[in-house]
Formats: C-alpha cells, sequence, structure tokens
C-alpha cells in the first residue's frame, strides 16, 4: 500500500543485483519514477467505448483495483471512470484487496448480484481469474500480449480474451 517505498526498493533491489549500494541513488530513481509515470497511464485501448457499450445496456459493473488510495482514486477520477461503475471498490480505501475473498463478496452485495450471474475480468491470473473462480464467478483473461497461459498455470480462465471489447462478442451482454 505505500508505492513510494515499494517503488524505492525495488530499485534499490535491482541496483544491488548489479553490485551498487546505492540507498539515495534508488530513492532518487524511485521517485523520478513516481512523478513521471502517470502521465503515461492510459485506459486499454477500447476500455472506454466498451464500459459505455455495457451501460447503454444495463450492465451493472464494479470496479476492483489494489493499491493506495489516493494514487488510485486519481487515475479513478482522471479517466472518468466511477459514472460506469455501481460500485468502485479500491485496497486503500476498504481496507484489503483481491485476492481476499472479501472484496468479491462485498462487490456481490454492492451489485445485489450472485457470483454464478458474475464475470470478473483482469490480466492478474491469481486474482482476476482463479480467486473468483472459487467463489463461483467466472474468471476471464485478458492476455494483451496474446502469450497464452504460462506453461506452469494451474488456473484455466472460463474465457480468454486479448482486448477488453471482445467482452462484447461471444456470450449475449
Amino acid at each position: 500500500l505505500n508505492m513510494p517505498l515499494a517503488r524505492r526498493e525495488v530499485v534499490a533491489g535491482a541496483l544491488e543485483r548489479l553490485g551498487i549500494v546505492a540507498p539515495e541513488l534508488a530513492v532518487e530513481i524511485g521517485d523520478f519514477y513516481a512523478a513521471h509515470s502517470d502521465g503515461l497511464v492510459h485506459p486499454f485501448p477500447g476500455a472506454i467505448d466498451t464500459l459505455q457499450t455495457l451501460l447503454e445496456h444495463g450492465v451493472r459493473l464494479a470496479l476492483i483495483t489494489n493499491g493506495m488510495a489516493g494514487h488510485q482514486r486519481a487515475k479513478v477520477d482522471r479517466f472518468d471512470l466511477a459514472r460506469f461503475f455501481d460500485c468502485v471498490l479500491i485496497e486503500g480505501e476498504f481496507g484489503v484487496g483481491k485476492p481476499d475473498d472479501r472484496v468479491y463478496a462485498h462487490a456481490l452485495g454492492r451489485l445485489d448480484a450472485h457470483p454464478e450471474q458474475t464475470w470478473m475480468v483482469g490480466d492478474n491470473l491469481e486474482w482476476e481469474v482463479a480467486a473468483p473462480q472459487r467463489l463461483g464467478m467466472t474468471g476471464i483473461w485478458v492476455d494483451s500480449a496474446g502469450a497464452g497461459l504460462p506453461e506452469s498455470s494451474t488456473v484455466r480462465p472460463d474465457r480468454t480474451i486479448r482486448s477488453l471489447p471482445e467482452l462484447l462478442e461471444g456470450p449475449a451482454v
């Protein structure tokens, strides 16, 4: 939940693997990345149009995202995403995040939905496919790179898509 600290630790670890022990440099690089990376974040291609179509069809949606409250809320606000969702759950606001069963259960309750009526869509096989499947939801994996399942994966998505607009294809929305 502390992204600035996490970024600094990742950089420090990478530098140490290169034989460089420079805590001050790790802080500088981590902070520089934090200051400049947000501008590079954009919704996935077709995501906004897909959300708009789902909204127009009356599909009830929840957004579940992990991370710090302020950072994640800023992205939701920046891209005006809340208008598409009946429920927005951010780990730093809610207190737990994926793959904790409580976050999925809370979203189901807010949507007044049953697990067997619900799709969870995301690019993390454990958090957005396996964990929801254990609760009876349909797990849809976004394989944007088209690389397919890792050979070592024991997770089997109910459906695999390469982009969000593919949600509008196949089974009726």
